[in-house]
């Protein structure tokens, strides 16, 4: 029953709607800094961020998709039942963090999702552990390098700007942000929607049905952009008080530049084909932006409670993977 036709169509749809989830979840990450400056309005903040999200497939390959594929736990070993349990998971923590209003992240709970259900099924020594060192160096590298590039890129616009009429800046830089929210959901795009291909790619080769070379079809790369645009477009409206308000106070050219040094880091990585969390670059730019007001303009108690989040995200979404995974196979047997 497990490996019959419909089971497959299943796992598909379970993994677009993880896809939608994503964007559903991250669209705070996309938007919450444009519509705390007001630039846009929440309507046609979602709206821009979802349309590029969608053709981000326009400029750049698969590289992540293919380390989600192949690089975390061995394929051999995958089946439907542990992708199911894995997608079960990270939708499971996607939903609880979207409750309590924390910006976590849906990549790292896919990533544990799979390391939990791929020990019950074989081990330690499926982990691949190459991709996930790589990986979890990236859960405090990224933010750390979206803080320093947003630290340096609001020093440097400050002082280019500093003769400059605060109401003319904020003019400007009213209008810049509509291009760096545009490229940071063009990132966002670029790296999200990736995984859940690489997540789709796995149930079609694991069931004899993308042949003998893994590979990530054109048809998987266009449905999964559109998931996530369609749920960004959903928003996540706890998620923005959080990232736009509770963090720090932002206005139009720090709002540009949180935006855009969190889009140079994702989209480094996504060429280097590392699965980051989206959430956890804007939010540690958002934290580089506020340090250069005045260090205690940043809310860190509220940026500690969302480090714990992240520090959690993977070992919890294993656990949940685990026992669903356990379940599922006691009663499948």
């Amino acid at each position: 029953m497990l490996d019959s036709l419909f089971f497959v169509i299943f796992l598909v749809g379970v993994a677009l709607i993880f896809d939608f989830i994503n964007g559903f979840h991250d669209s705070a990450n996309s938007i919450a800094t444009v519509v705390s400056t007001r630039v846009l309005s929440p309507k046609y903040a979602v709206l821009w961020a979802a349309f590029f999200n969608f053709i981000a497939f326009l400029f750049i390959g698969v590289p992540v998709a293919k380390t989600i594929g192949t690089g975390i736990i061995d394929p051999r070993i995958i089946d439907n039942l542990l992708i199911f349990a894995t997608l079960s998971a990270a939708i499971i923590w996607n939903l609880i963090t979207w409750y309590f209003g924390l910006p976590s992240s849906s990549s790292h709970a896919l990533i544990g999702g799979l390391i939990g259900a791929g020990i019950v099924k074989g081990g330690t020594e499926v982990l691949v552990w190459k991709g996930i060192t790589k990986t979890t160096i990236f859960i405090v590298v990224s933010p750390v390098i979206g803080m320093m590039i947003g630290f340096v890129l609001m020093l440097l616009v400050l002082h280019l700007f500093r003769r400059a009429h605060p109401t003319k800046m904020d003019h400007v830089f009213r209008k810049m942000q509509l291009f760096s929210a545009a490229v940071y959901s063009l990132g966002h795009g670029m790296n999200d929607a990736q995984k859940t291909m690489g997540i789709i790619a796995m149930v079609l080769f694991s069931s004899g049905l993308l042949g003998p070379t893994f590979h990530i079809p054109f048809w998987i790369i266009i449905t999964c952009h559109a998931a996530i645009a369609l749920g960004t477009v959903s928003g996540g409206w706890r998620i923005v008080k959080t990232m736009g308000t509770r963090i720090t106070k932002l206005r139009p050219i720090g709002g540009f530049c949180a935006e855009t040094a969190a889009a140079m880091s994702i989209i480094g990585a996504s060429l280097a084909g590392i699965p980051v969390s989206t959430t956890h670059t804007i939010t540690g730019a958002i934290l580089g932006v506020g340090s250069t007001i005045r260090f205690s303009a940043v809310r860190w108690g509220i940026a500690g409670t969302i480090i714990w989040a992240w520090v959690l995200t993977i070992p919890i979404s294993a656990l949940i993977s685990a026992l669903i995974y356990c379940v599922a196979r006691s009663l499948s047997q």
